[in-house]
């Protein structure tokens, strides 16, 4: 057992992880130690740009779910760009899982969102699932405030439908942009450009969400 997975076991919840096997169904729940997102930072936070770190993250694939976790969480520290892209498409290939998928979030992408924007365009176009999902998740943290364009929208609609992880993220993403670009992103709803279980999703998610006005709301219901 390596140190890192030592450090983990100490810090596993069994009821915990009784949880998480719930909420991420498609994995061996033996593979789930239950360790808390706020431990799993706050290690992240001490290992990133340590020896140790780094062949952490050359040891893939890694045997535990916290492992995929942790690696995503010193990913988004990374101050590098190019370091930072090459590491994450070395990672992606091994995620198999929505909730590893979903938790780097690298901060160095906030300031090169021009090189950045034709990487998300290869990821979206991925056939792996959780490669797309997080081209979709970084396109919708990052080009629908100030940045936006409607070629953005265009991008996000074009991911291949039938995967339940990519039509939720992609709904996701869609019930956002209605929050924040609502003008521009209606039409997709209006003329039906979405697919139909997509769609559905988008309305749904559109509706729960405290952003969108009582309005707008009825008009997304009868959209349905």
């Amino acid at each position: 057992m390596t140190q890192i997975q030592k450090a983990l076991f100490e810090k596993r919840e069994e009821s915990y992880a009784a949880f998480q096997a719930k909420l991420i169904p498609n994995i061996d729940p033996e593979t789930i130690l239950g360790v808390r997102v706020p431990v799993l930072r706050a290690l992240a936070k001490k290992l990133a740009g340590t020896k140790e770190a780094n062949a952490f993250l050359r040891a893939l694939p890694h045997a535990y779910l916290e492992e995929n976790l942790l690696h995503g969480l010193i990913l988004e520290r990374e101050k590098d760009f190019d370091t930072c892209v090459f590491a994450i498409e070395a990672f992606l290939p091994h995620i198999d899982n929505w909730a590893t998928c979903d938790i780097p979030s690298p901060k160095v992408f906030c300031a090169h969102k021009e090189a950045l924007y034709p990487i998300l365009q290869k990821w979206i176009a991925s056939a792996h699932v959780y490669t797309c999902r997080f081209g979709l998740g970084m396109l919708m943290r990052h080009f629908l405030d100030g940045d936006f364009a409607p070629e953005v929208l265009e991008l996000a609609a074009s991911a291949a439908p039938g995967e339940y992880y990519v039509n939720m993220m992609v709904a996701w993403f869609f019930a956002t942009a209605l929050s924040k670009q609502w003008d521009a992103a209606i039409g997709y709803l209006e003329a039906r450009r979405l697919d139909p279980d997509i769609h559905g999703k988008t309305i749904r998610k559109a509706c729960e969400s405290y952003r969108i006005t009582p309005k707008q709301k009825a008009y997304l219901k009868g959209l349905k």
